[in-house]
């Protein structure tokens, strides 16, 4: 019979206790590692509150940083998972964030790590990471451009496999405000090779004459698809931001691509990135009614200064999970919160 206040002597195994995952601070106390007891581990950089590294227990990154990338706090990380609030895109003229950059200055900020939650229960385990920021944390430039009270606290967990990310907003002022939220997420498409055997050649006759012959093409953006988008609408921000309907089969890319999709179905139903037929990723959401594709291609690259190296659209593609199409206006004392959670296959 399991009793919840059992003695100590009885809640460890063979005297050893049970593996956690290890939370450290480096960099000047700038980035916040976790790793788990599986070798699961995740990076956050506390400038921008940026997911700058999830690596699965082989070691595989899932996440795309570019080399050229500003980890200083000088411009957002162009990579990994930057955070846009309280606006995406360029701000409207007529909006109360008119004042504001694109995606706003969430991603632009430095935030506060406010510790950690774990489950040590098992081997596997997961880990809770928590970061803030508030009106209070802000400097007087972005206060004078968006002037209004607000809290927010985003979570990172990593478990086995998965990292999921979520972020609640608060209004702590008198004054209501507007604001949209987007994880901007860039998944690596891994580099593999593909082989096409010459029609001639059997498995059982495969000698070096074959071999020779084989062609070696290498996998990215050509060999990928996003698929669980059938059917929704979508804002095509690269045709005059005009609405469309996604047709089925999957999203290929073969041009630069700015998408803005509202699914009609589930937000908990997932979304995959398929790479070379198989799904290495889904994504699911939770309270995020949107999802934005995006691949700045080759001539995108090329205007990015911190797009590095410029061939890197070719494994990289951006699933963006947010609620960005419209805006969410939250009363004094109101909360919003949404989340994702992606998953390696």
């Amino acid at each position: 019979m399991d009793r919840p206040n059992k003695p100590a002597a009885l809640s460890a195994t063979g005297g050893k206790p049970d593996p956690q995952a290890q939370v450290t601070i480096s960099q000047a106390s700038s980035l916040v590692t976790a790793v788990l007891p599986t070798g699961d581990s995740v990076e956050v950089l506390l400038y921008g509150a940026t997911v700058v590294s999830w690596k699965d227990a082989s070691g595989q990154e899932k996440l795309f940083v570019s080399t050229a990338a500003k980890t200083d706090g000088s411009k957002p990380v162009r990579g990994g998972i930057p955070l846009v609030f309280p606006v995406f895109g360029a701000p409207p003229k007529d909006h109360a964030t008119a004042k504001l950059p694109q995606h706003g200055f969430a991603r632009n900020s430095r935030w506060e790590f406010l510790g950690k939650a774990g489950d040590g229960e098992s081997e596997s385990g997961s880990v809770k990471l928590d970061f803030g920021l508030s009106s209070g944390q802000l400097d007087q430039a972005w206060k004078d451009k968006w002037p209004y009270d607000f809290g927010l606290v985003y979570s990172v967990t990593l478990s086995p496999g998965k990292l999921a990310t979520s972020l609640v907003v608060s209004n702590e002022g008198e004054e209501a405000f507007e604001c949209q939220v987007l994880m901007h997420t860039y998944f690596r498409v891994n580099v593999g090779f593909k082989f096409l055997f010459p029609a001639s050649s059997s498995a059982l006759s495969f000698t070096l004459d074959c071999l020779t012959n084989l062609i070696a093409l290498q996998q990215d953006i050509a060999d990928t698809k996003v698929t669980g988008l059938d059917s929704a609408s979508y804002i095509d921000k690269m045709d005059g931001a005009k609405v469309k309907t996604q047709a089925a089969g999957g999203i290929s890319l073969s041009a630069l691509t700015d998408c803005v999709y509202t699914p009609d179905t589930p937000p908990s139903d997932p979304i995959a990135i398929v790479e070379g037929g198989k799904t290495t990723l889904s994504i699911s959401r939770d309270n995020m009614a949107d999802v934005v594709v995006w691949n700045p291609w080759e001539e995108g690259a090329k205007g990015m200064g911190d797009f590095e190296p410029k061939d890197g659209w070719k494994n990289m593609i951006c699933v963006e999970a947010g609620s960005v199409r419209s805006w969410t206006k939250l009363e004094r004392g109101d909360v919003w919160e949404g989340a994702q959670t992606m998953t390696a296959s």
